[in-house]
């Protein structure tokens, strides 16, 4: 072993000269051997000649090779295959290399060792030349052979099995679909038949796993037709039912009611036009005779012959009396003979304009009749149709259940008989491209001329060695010993002394502040460690946790409150993330914790108390996110908010609408408005009480104490008090067993911290855990270039 502590030896060239005594140089290796030739070259020969014996001893193998060509993209021969097809190249690698590990697989070879019978074979395990001899001897003598049990057929197969396996190699040429299978046996022509059963087999394989995958999902489908065949019509047959029920007939476009109203409609509305059509007619009629004008003249006065007849009678007598009047005088008898049948026939021709107006009259009386009577069928099938379409919600209902059973149903049916006609299709498109021959040459043992050469080789060399050994062994014993070297003592190099070893407080390792906030934030100068005998009097490191962004989310307050109960998390400010339990800072206030009950000393309840220094918003925030981490981990937790001036999260947990009766608890400070407020997230939240700071600081010191002793509370968590203390904040310091400093990185944190140590005095020793809080709004630091402590 070499020792660098010694200086260097000048005497040590001499070493090599000693050397090239005691051994051989170029010439006199070559003198040796060349002294003992002869024996070298008979060794080499006797090395050959044992290479070459050995050579022929060994059995021969001779190696078969078969070529299958496996392209996975398969025949398209239906539209919907049962397997879908690797689209990309790696997909189809994967194919191809997982077909070439289908080949020697054990369904394939157990079909090959079944067509070759090689569990008869003893090259692949079996006996089957013994056992025939031995059934020979046993027929000679009238004894039959015993059948060989299940379990020994079993076994035989399963040393065949791996014979086998070991007789074959599968190689797939790179970036080729080209699979070589080589199969080796003593027996060329048994190697060659070997791997071409071996390449049928594999292809039967494939088809019968391919029809196999098709009958599965046949005989799955079928399985499930019988049972959709029942909920089809089940589903047909209450629909059928709720027309009936419900009086729904019709034809395949519209129902008989739909249709009927609509036909009632159209002949209410001929119907209200005959009416108006009689009214217009029978006030033209009326209209006629009371003016002074011809009563005759309207439309059915002149359609009709009998006025035609009577007013051309009217014509003739006004014309005989006209002619009469110029002859006759005006008593004469023929003349008023002829003015008396002029004033019949206008008589007769207003008796029979009467006798139309009368009609119309009719007219009009009938068709309002038949218009009311038709209107008042329309309101009944109106009604009717409101009832038909109030059923017909829960019709439709039942027609898309039996058309969604019905699509189901044919779905089914339809893929079923697919599968079952792809049983018999052989979408497989792996084919043989290149049959086994019987192999001329053996691959193995390699040819006798390499075994003589390399028995030759191996010969000389080992009576080479042979004869250079036993002359270095000669020369050894000869020459004269040589003396050692004295051996140099070595001085150990003296040891420095080990320090006092100094007992360390735990530290728990700090994360790593991103490279921007590094950047941005100044140093935190962390309390000296300085042990002392003392345990009460230790003041450890704190620990440290970074409160940012990525930590929490943001809630819109009183816009997302439900009525369930009050939700620390929805009151506005940004709170924990749900699903992170393994986050640094969850880790970190963990620990802290831990700390907290190491501190406390076994007692049930330990008390936290979070102070801070700059605005209490983001103490207030800290503290209850501190609380959610500890209720998150199973902790039934007391929160006390001890500010007496801000009140900022008593504000926003005891704001209207969030502190019912049913949510107080039974804890109090002194007044109703300060009582317990139970939440939904496993904390209980008291809030401060208004008045004089020393009455309100009593009345929370009373509540821990009713707390402790009633128990029901893993921890509690004091959202404060606010600095500069007073006489009584510190007294509600004294009774907490940790504190924890939350220092907003928007301020300077060294004079946070000072401020904060300035503030507490002797209860500094309590100090477990710094908080940076990085959720306030970033400002200018006032000192550059510091990093986290």
């Amino acid at each position: 072993m070499l020792d660098y502590n010694q200086p260097i030896d000048r005497a040590g060239p001499e070493a090599p000269q000693q050397k090239s005594q005691a051994g051989f140089n170029v010439l006199e290796l070559v003198n040796l051997l060349w002294r003992r030739k002869i024996a070298i070259a008979a060794a080499a020969l006797l090395g050959a000649t044992l290479a070459v014996t050995v050579g022929k001893s060994v059995t021969p193998r001779y190696t078969a090779t078969a070529q299958l060509y496996v392209d996975p993209r398969e025949l398209q021969l239906v539209d919907r295959e049962l397997t879908p097809r690797a689209q990309d190249v790696s997909g189809m690698a994967m194919v191809v290399e997982s077909q070439a590990r289908l080949i020697t697989s054990n369904s394939v070879l157990l079909q090959v060792i079944q067509q070759a019978n090689l569990d008869k074979d003893p090259e692949f395990g079996g006996g089957g030349d013994a056992r025939s001899l031995m059934s020979s001897l046993l027929g000679l003598i009238g004894l039959q052979p015993r059948a060989p049990s299940a379990a020994e057929t079993k076994e035989v197969q399963l040393a065949a099995l791996d014979a086998l396996n070991r007789h074959i190699t599968v190689r797939k040429t790179e970036k080729s679909f080209i699979v070589d299978i080589e199969v080796w046996s003593t027996d060329p022509a048994k190697a060659a038949m070997l791997a071409n059963t071996l390449t049928s087999a594999y292809l039967a394989e494939s088809r019968n796993s391919q029809a196999s995958a098709a009958r599965r999902a046949t005989n799955d489908l079928s399985g499930r037709l019988k049972e959709l065949r029942e909920r089809l019509r089940s589903a047909e047959t209450a629909l059928a039912t709720y027309k009936a029920q419900n009086n729904f007939v019709g034809t395949q476009d519209a129902l008989i009611s739909d249709q009927q109203l609509s036909a009632s409609n159209q002949r209410l509305s001929a119907a209200r036009a005959a009416t108006m059509d009689a009214q217009a007619r029978l006030d033209q009629i009326e209209a006629s005779r009371r003016t002074a004008a011809d009563a005759g003249a309207n439309s059915e006065a002149l359609q009709s012959p009998t006025i035609a007849n009577l007013r051309a009678q009217y014509a003739d007598a006004r014309k005989k009396y006209a002619e009469q009047a110029g002859e006759l005088g005006p008593r004469h008898p023929a003349l008023r003979q002829t003015e008396k049948q002029v004033e019949d026939l206008k008589r007769t021709i207003n008796e029979e304009i009467d006798r139309f107006a009368q009609s119309a009259k009719n007219d009009l009386t009938r068709a309002r009749d038949f218009e009311a009577s038709l209107n008042r069928a329309l309101e009944a099938q109106k009604r009717q149709s409101v009832q038909l379409s109030q059923a017909a919600v829960r019709l439709r209902e039942l027609e898309r259940e039996a058309d969604a059973s019905r699509d189901v149903y044919q779905s089914f049916l339809k893929r079923s008989r697919e599968t079952e006609e792809q049983e018999t299709l052989n979408t497989s498109a792996a084919r043989v491209i290149g049959e086994a021959t019987v192999p001329q040459r053996r691959s193995f043992p390699p040819a006798m001329s390499m075994f003589a050469m390399i028995g030759f080789i191996f010969g000389a060399l080992a009576a080479a060695s042979w004869f250079v050994a036993a002359e270095l062994l000669s020369a050894g014993a000869t020459a004269p010993a040589a003396p050692s070297p004295a051996r140099r003592e070595r001085t150990p190099a003296p040891r420095a002394p080990r320090a006092p070893e100094v007992s360390r407080t735990p530290e728990i390792a700090q994360p790593q502040p991103a490279p921007e906030v590094a950047q941005s934030l100044p140093e935190l100068a962390a309390p000296s460690l300085q042990p002392e005998m003392d345990e009460n009097t230790l003041i450890g490191k704190p620990l440290i946790a970074r409160l940012q962004e990525a930590d929490v989310i943001h809630t819109l307050g009183a816009i997302l409150a439900t009525g369930g109960g009050v939700d620390l998390t929805r009151l506005g400010w940004p709170t924990l993330r749900p699903g992170f339990p393994l986050t640094t800072l969850l880790s970190t206030w963990r620990d802290m914790r831990t700390a907290v009950a190491r501190r406390a000393g076994g007692k049930a309840m330990p008390v936290i108390a979070l102070v801070g220094a700059g605005e209490t918003t983001g103490r207030s925030v800290t503290a209850l996110n501190f609380a959610l981490a500890a209720a998150r981990d199973g902790a039934h937790v007391l929160m006390i908010d001890a500010d007496h001036q801000a009140h900022s999260l008593s504000n926003k947990v005891s704001r209207p609408g969030k502190s019912e009766p049913s949510r107080l608890g039974w804890l109090s400070i002194g007044s109703k408005a300060a009582r317990e407020i139970k939440t939904v997230n496993g904390i209980s939240v008291l809030p401060a009480a208004d008045g004089d700071a020393g009455k309100a600081t009593e009345a929370m010191r009373k509540a821990i104490e009713q707390a402790r002793a009633a128990g029901g509370y893993d921890l509690v968590i004091l959202d404060g008090p606010v600095t500069p203390l007073g006489a009584a904040s510190r007294k509600l310091l004294d009774d907490a067993d940790a504190l924890v400093a939350v220092l907003p990185t928007s301020l300077d944190i060294n004079d946070g911290l000072e401020e904060i140590l300035n503030t507490l005095g002797r209860a500094e020793r309590k100090l477990v855990g710094v908080v940076l809080d990085e959720l306030t709004p970033a400002t200018q630091a006032r000192q550059r270039g510091r990093q986290y402590a």
